[in-house]
């Protein structure tokens, strides 16, 4: 997550996409800006295929999309959730062992890396891999998934809210370092609000969501992340990384207003979405993928929501304090073991009628709300999240790395993070822990 030159290549893609992002959403009344190709999908009537979803906030816009697929086409398309808390990885080993895997999953790109291999279908040959060129996973040249959405994230704020305690508009281009960020909230807590910052609990929002910026803003990309990955695993002190005391010293400042102050485990991620909606709050550390339950929670469409970066020191010149992460960080996979051929014919059936049926496109875009990683989808997000994110996207102001660690770094880490945020373990204990952890995985 950043900026160099093979950010500039990369950029170049994701502005290609933009025409290019766990609860429920709304859809809205968003319109191509071009015109797409419809094709039908194969007729394939009488056929079952399976979705496994780990994106729990576009289960019902998935729903929808699946009940609209089966009456066009005929083919019966099941979306099964994976639950709150539940890990992905071991949601779908668990149903490969079982005899019952998805004919569909989607997965983060650790989850696909290590099952594909085994278990996923080569989509080499499939025609939308050069609409989404550079964003799927590729092992020893074979393409084993679709990237389903470009997720980014940052600190999200609500401007209206901002002001109701400043009493001056606010200008996010003006907040570029964790100084500034800390001036505001001082500003906002003379305003009246004592704690404007809402941090959420869940294992997998601080083990992954949060903590992951230690990794992708070592230098921006996905080959960083794993260089500072394989420093830690080597033995290197955590106080060794820069990246690792400027996490802290910024996830330290979010402490001292967060808005559960007195419980923070006692706060759950809805209630982040409705304080935040509501203006009891003015800033939630998370990503787009937020805002179905942010828009659940009363926030609309035209209201000023944005993302501020989350702050990396005072180095105004670095990439991390000018911009945010986005890229693709949802894959999806169809099954090679036990899917007949049919059932992997009208998985891929599927996938085309996203990527080039233009009802596809646009179900994908309004009912998910999410940005897209194929190239040809014209239609853009409604949600000023998603908006925000392409805005920057087309000005270069992100980075792309997508940190990939194993798949309990988000359980264990995000423990530790738990008990650091609840001020049961020392800033010396919580990196201790990290050095443990990553030194085990030899």
């Amino acid at each position: 997550m950043k900026r160099n030159l093979l950010l500039v290549s990369v950029i170049s893609v994701l502005l290609l996409l933009f025409a290019v992002g766990c609860s429920k959403n709304e859809g809205s009344t968003t319109t191509a800006s071009a015109t797409t190709t419809t094709t039908a999908a194969a007729p394939s009537t009488g056929v079952h295929i399976t979705f496994l979803n780990s994106k729990g906030e576009v289960q019902e816009g998935l729903e929808y999309i699946a009940a609209e697929y089966t009456r066009r086409t005929g083919v019966r398309l099941e979306i099964i959730a994976c639950g709150a808390g539940e890990v992905p990885y071991t949601k779908i080993t668990t149903m490969y062992t079982s005899g019952n895997a998805p004919t569909i999953a989607m997965l983060d790109p650790l989850d696909v890396q290590a099952l594909a291999e085994h278990y996923a279908l080569d989509l080499t040959g499939e025609e939308w891999t050069k609409e989404v060129e550079g964003l799927s996973t590729v092992i020893n040249g074979s393409v084993y998934s679709f990237p389903f959405c470009i997720e980014g994230r940052g600190i999200i704020y609500n401007a209206d809210a901002i002001e109701s305690y400043t009493g001056k508009e606010f200008d996010p281009s003006s907040i570029k370092s964790t100084d500034d960020f800390r001036a505001l909230l001082e500003e906002i807590r003379a305003g009246g609000n004592e704690y404007p910052v809402f941090i959420a609990k869940e294992d997998w929002s601080l083990g992954a969501h949060q903590l992951g910026y230690v990794y992708d803003t070592y230098d921006g990309t996905t080959e960083g992340a794993a260089d500072i990955i394989n420093q830690l695993k080597a033995g290197t002190n955590p106080y060794d990384v820069e990246r690792f005391n400027q996490f802290l010293d910024t996830f330290d400042l979010l402490m001292e207003y967060n808005y559960g102050h007195a419980d923070p485990l006692g706060v759950d991620y809805d209630e982040g979405a409705l304080l935040l909606a509501a203006g009891e709050v003015c800033f939630w550390s998370n990503g787009n993928w937020a805002w179905p339950n942010i828009a659940e929670g009363g926030g609309e469409n035209d209201q000023p929501f944005g993302f501020l970066p989350f702050f990396m020191g005072n180095d105004e010149s670095d990439f991390a304090n000018n911009g945010m992460q986005a890229a693709a960080t949802k894959q999806v996979m169809i099954d090679r073991v036990q899917a007949s051929a049919e059932e992997q014919q009208a998985a891929k059936d599927f996938i085309n009628w996203l990527v080039y049926d233009e009802d596809g496109q646009r179900m994908l875009v309004e009912k998910c709300a999410i940005i897209p990683a194929a190239t040809n989808n014209a239609f853009k997000p409604s949600d000023p999240l998603g908006q925000d994110i392409t805005a920057k996207m087309a000005s270069g102001n992100v980075y792309t790395s997508v940190f990939i660690a194993p798949s309990d770094h988000w359980s264990v880490m995000g423990a530790a993070m738990q008990k650091y945020l609840a001020g049961r373990s020392s800033r010396d204990e919580f990196a201790s822990t990290l050095s443990s952890y990553w030194t085990s995985q030899n």
